[in-house]
Formats: C-alpha cells, structure tokens, sequence
C-alpha cells in the first residue's frame, strides 16, 4: 500500500506501552499507556478536532470564508488549528489567560486568532466567553462546541476503542481517564463496552474544583459538558495535582517518557487500579492514554521542585 502524503491521515493508530518499571510493584497486573502525542498535533486532541471538521465540512456549516470558532484549553485548539491551516480555514480560539505560554505560542504559529479569558475561570470562563461572540455573529462562524458536539465521543468510538481492543488482543480488562470535554472516556469507553465483555472503565477527575491539571474538569463544580454521560463510568477516582506532577517526573525518570500533566494524572489512576487488584490477589490489563508530552508544560514550576 502506497503511503500516505495526506497529514490528517495519520492522526491515530498511535502506539501502546506497557509501563514496566512503573507498575513492578504489582506482577500479575499489567499496565499499558496510549502514547497520544505521536498525533501530528502532538495530542489525543487531533482525532476529535478531524471529526468534528469533516462533519462541519459535510453539513456545510464550514466552508471557505467562515472561521473556525470554539474555546479550549490548548489542545483541541492545537488540533484545530493544525488541520485547519492545511485545509485553508482560519481559526480563533478562547483561552484561558493560564494557559500554558507554549501552547499559546504553537497556536499563533499555526496562525490561528486568540482571545484570552480569566485563568481563574478556567475552561468554563473561556466557554461563556466563545458562546457571547458566537451569539453576536452566527454566520461568520463555524461553532464546532467541543464539550457538547457528538462527533468529539465518536471520534474514539470510531478509532481509540478498536485500536485499544486491537493492541491488547482483546484482552483489556480496565480502562480509565481523566475527564475535561469527557469524549476520550466516554467514546473509548462506549466502544469497549460494546465489544470486550466484563470490561470496567473508570473515569477520573480533579479532586477539587482549583487544581492544576490543565484540559480536565471537576465536575461537580463545572459547567457539565453536554456530551459526558456520569452513567458510562463503573466509578470515579479522584486525582489530586501534586501526584501527578510527581508522576510526570517520575515516567520522565523511570520510563522515559516525557509527558504532559493530565497523562501523570491518568497514569496515577492506573496505578491505583493496579494497587487494588494487586491487593486483592487479581489480575488485569489495566490501559489508559498519555493525551499529550510534556513540551507544553516545560515553563511549570513544578520541574524545579524537589523529590
């Protein structure tokens, strides 16, 4: 088969690694870790934003002359903005002022507009502020609303749960994730439940609603998104910030993978699954998705604190 000279065309298939030194501490439990940023964009991010394109562009709702509008908390953005400079669109973008300053300055490289809200009102001040300029001129925009557009879930029903189901030959027993828009836990999650038996997926979230796990949202205290669904998840474990600072290093140091801080986070969650089964004499095949690298958070101060 010819290879493809198509950049949206190798956005998925990313590989699964098993995370070795990490999870030593309980044999018989194996975990393994989606290695999103191989995407294009550098994040779980591209397949959502692909998806909910190509359906702008099949509805008509994106065509030349309209511009890409949406709020995100970088990596969407990203994604956005990738695909959308190879396809001739323009993007603007609301963001929190936190933002990270390397996920600000890809986006401007890629060209896209940004408008930046309040950081303490994290990504939901950014979602108020996309539907006010939205609302004032709808047919200058193509309003894609990541965290209530069903395309953001199917893109993982379609691709992250069979290639998940193919990479660990079926036999995946948990998968968990943090949520933010919720579309990688729920769409992977959906799709798993439908084809692997007895599968238990867990979601994880913030444990309060002022953390510094960037892209994720503590759903008791934020604006839900209108695609999550809390009846998809078997349960919930809650992750606290610190831990998954620790985490990052800790793969950077003993896995050699330098990843963001929602991935540290996901991998803390595993591990607790791990622990647990491990403690009660059982086995598994524990996944979960390294959404992003570490690239984007090389400004945090966390690097500089000691172990």
């Amino acid at each position: 088969m010819p290879t493809s000279h198509i950049l949206t065309d190798h956005i998925g298939n990313t590989p699964l690694i098993r995370l070795t030194r990490a999870a030593a501490a309980y044999p018989g439990v194996e975990v393994y870790a989606k290695a999103e940023y191989f995407n294009p964009g550098g994040s779980v991010k591209d397949r959502p934003a692909l998806n909910m394109i190509l359906e702008g562009e099949r509805s008509g709702q994106l065509r030349p002359g309209v511009t890409l509008i949406d709020s995100t908390s970088g990596n969407t953005g990203i994604a956005y903005a990738m695909i959308c400079a190879a396809r001739g669109y323009k993007v603007k973008l609301c963001l929190p002022q936190n933002a990270s300053p390397e996920r600000k300055r890809i986006l401007k490289a890629y060209g896209a507009e940004l408008v930046l809200t309040p950081g303490g009102e994290g990504s939901d001040g950014a979602i108020r502020r996309v539907r006010e300029i939205y609302a004032a001129d709808p047919d200058q925009y193509f309003y894609p609303d990541q965290y209530s557009n069903p395309a953001n879930w199917q893109a993982h029903f379609k691709t992250t749960g069979p290639e998940l189901i193919e990479q660990t030959g079926g036999r995946i027993t948990h998968f968990v994730a943090l949520l933010g828009t919720s579309g990688t836990f729920i769409g992977t999650s959906r799709r798993l439940k439908q084809d692997v038996p007895g599968v238990q997926c867990v979601s994880a979230q913030p444990s309060t609603g002022f953390h510094g796990l960037e892209g994720t949202k503590h759903m008791p205290t934020a604006i839900v998104p209108a695609i999550y669904d809390e009846a998809v998840a078997d349960r919930n474990l809650w992750i606290e910030t610190e831990d998954a600072h620790r985490m990052v290093k800790q793969l950077a140091r003993e896995e050699g993978l330098l990843v963001g801080i929602s991935a540290g986070g996901n991998v803390c969650a595993a591990l607790a699954l791990a622990k647990e089964l491990h403690e009660s004499g059982s086995s598994g095949v524990i996944v979960t998705v390294l959404c992003d690298g570490a690239d984007k958070y090389l400004s945090e101060h966390f690097w500089d604190d000691a172990d």
